[in-house]
């Protein structure tokens, strides 16, 4: 008789044991690691411009350790908070190491908020630290103000570009620096998950939230922006992009990782990008759609860079007459696409080299598409929010955009019942609507506060907005609901002007008439600058408060 077969232990494997994570063949990921190595491999290469200033990634290094070293003796440590209300100059880019490099978690602060909102976001934060400099004199000093006996240490940064303001810092920020030392000891984080940054979304209904990201997401989403945008070894990169936005969009990280060289700008003036651009062979730069229109709209544009320059673009889909002028200006755009919560880029619209043939219009359309996901980020999709399934992909049928993966934020600090509404089904929900194309890019179609309803019509803003910046006339457009007694709402559009530009109302009616189905033109035109955060998103919500719109919310 023949023996039995043995039973497999299926719940057994020959990799279960003796096969553990050690320091031999683990270490937590962090971008601290790429400025330990820039400065190793390129110590001489110019890390930083400002100015006068050339400073190396030698120096920029040991500034970083200086800083960290100064923080540790102050008794700043692992899970503090270290605030920053500061433009694009060295410091902030030093405090992208220096902070965490002592384990506290670094919370940039948008330079543009007023003072009550700075006020809670410090009290909410618990900043222990708070790194400024005296152009933001008033507003800091009516939130300190607000904050009596709990406010934190105040460094103050000279600069000798910035505008007069009162002092208000108890240490300047080079007498802090030389209370540490350069070549003190710091660790990567015991765990990758541990928070690197703290940054809070605009809150213009109710508190901002605080949004909390961790070194793993910040090492891999400052690899996909090299790996999404083909970065090579040295770029020069512009910072028209604010670091307090999404830490700069992780691009501090990103730039030491490729040992480039930061020019910092302390404002976005196309009579300072300009010379910049042309002195230092920029290479790269970031921005909103509203920085590059302000540059191919600059008198200065009719001479050009001299040589091509990448620009990554964010938000909503830029106007196609954005993306024409940028090519012809010799700025070679790609669009991506992310929020905060995803550490700012978190997709991107991948060209084809099929494209390359196509019309300008065509290429227009393509590279608007916010498009797939991020390399190292898992994945981005279109569902139907109600059933959390794929919507087809054929271009039309409208859904949710989620993302999901490790470049996603590790929770609202403070507020367990938006985290887990932002997690619900096991996807981020970012609330943008859009389309799948049957190519697998995604393109928004608005935000869900955005969608016009007209007569049990959906009507995308966007859509409008983009036939409005065709107009030779109009530098920004924004289309929003204007209550309708008839349609329950209908198109209003304010507009604001290029320089010595003229246009009136039936004339910007009648050209929207040719391009768009008649329900969907505007049916009011208001004329005038348009409110804007500091990274240039159009603030809509104070354009539906001023037609009265039923969604006058952000």
């Amino acid at each position: 008789m023949a023996a039995a077969t043995p039973t497999p232990n299926l719940r057994s494997s020959p990799y279960a044991n003796g096969l553990d994570k050690n320091p031999a063949n683990y270490v937590a990921l962090s971008p601290l690691s790429f400025i330990e190595r820039a400065a190793w491999v390129y110590p001489e290469h110019t890390a930083i411009v400002y100015g006068h200033l050339r400073q190396t990634w030698r120096v920029t290094y040991g500034r970083c350790r200086r800083l960290s070293s100064a923080l540790s003796r102050l008794g700043i440590g692992a899970g503090d908070t270290v605030a920053a209300m500061l433009p694009n100059v060295p410091a902030m880019f030093e405090a992208h190491f220096g902070v965490p490099m002592c384990g506290a978690v670094l919370n940039t602060l948008n330079t543009r908020l007023d003072a009550e909102a700075i006020a809670f976001m410090l009290q909410h934060g618990e900043a222990k630290v708070l790194l400024t400099d005296r152009e933001f004199a008033p507003v800091i000093g009516k939130a300190l103000a607000m904050m009596g006996d709990r406010r934190p240490l105040v460094i103050e940064v000279e600069d000798d570009s910035a505008p007069a303001g009162d002092r208000l810092g108890e240490i300047d920020y080079e007498a802090f620096l030389e209370s540490g030392d350069a070549d003190g000891t710091w660790r990567l984080p015991a765990d990758e998950w541990d928070a690197i940054a703290l940054n809070y979304t605009s809150g213009t209904t109710g508190n901002p939230k605080g949004v909390v990201t961790h070194h793993r997401g910040a090492y891999l989403n400052a690899a996909n922006n090299v790996i999404a945008w083909s970065l090579p070894h040295h770029p020069v990169y512009l910072w028209t992009l604010p670091m307090f936005h999404c830490n700069g969009w992780c691009f501090p990280w990103t730039m030491a990782l490729v040992a480039g060289t930061s020019v910092c700008l302390r404002r976005v003036d196309p009579a300072l990008i300009f010379p910049l651009v042309r002195e230092h062979r920029v290479t790269h730069m970031c921005g909103a759609p509203i920085v590059y229109n302000m540059l191919i709209n600059a008198p200065a544009a009719r001479e050009g860079f001299g040589h091509v320059v990448k620009g990554l673009i964010a938000g909503a889909a830029p106007p196609a007459a954005v993306i024409e002028g940028c090519e012809a200006a010799g700025i070679e755009l790609t669009h991506v696409y992310g929020l905060t919560e995803v550490y700012g880029p978190a997709a991107v619209c991948a060209k084809q080299e099929s494209w390359a043939g196509q019309s300008a219009e065509e290429r227009a359309r393509l590279n608007g598409r916010q498009g797939v996901t991020y390399p190292l980020q898992q994945a981005v999709t279109v569902l139907d929010p109600d059933t959390m399934q794929p919507v087809p992909a054929d271009g039309e049928t409208i859904g949710e955009i989620f993302f999901r993966g490790n470049v996603v934020m590790k929770g609202y600090l403070k507020n367990p019942s938006a985290t887990e509404e932002a997690f619900a089904g096991g996807w981020f929900h970012t609330g943008d609507l859009a389309v799948m194309h049957p190519d697998g890019y995604v393109k928004i179609k608005d935000r869900s506060k955005d969608i016009i309803i007209s007569g049990g019509e959906n009507i995308s803003s966007i859509e409008v907005e983009d036939v409005l910046h065709r107009h030779p006339a109009v530098m920004l457009a924004a289309v929003v609901a204007l209550p309708d007694a008839k349609w329950g709402e209908v198109p209003c559009a304010f507009v604001e002007l290029k320089p010595g530009a003229q246009a009136s109302e039936p004339e910007l009616v009648e050209f929207c008439r040719g391009q768009l189905a008649r329900f969907k033109v505007p049916k009011r035109v208001v004329f005038g600058e348009l409110p804007k955060t500091s990274t240039g998103k159009i603030q809509k919500f104070q354009l539906r408060e001023r037609v009265g719109s039923i969604s006058a919310i952000e």
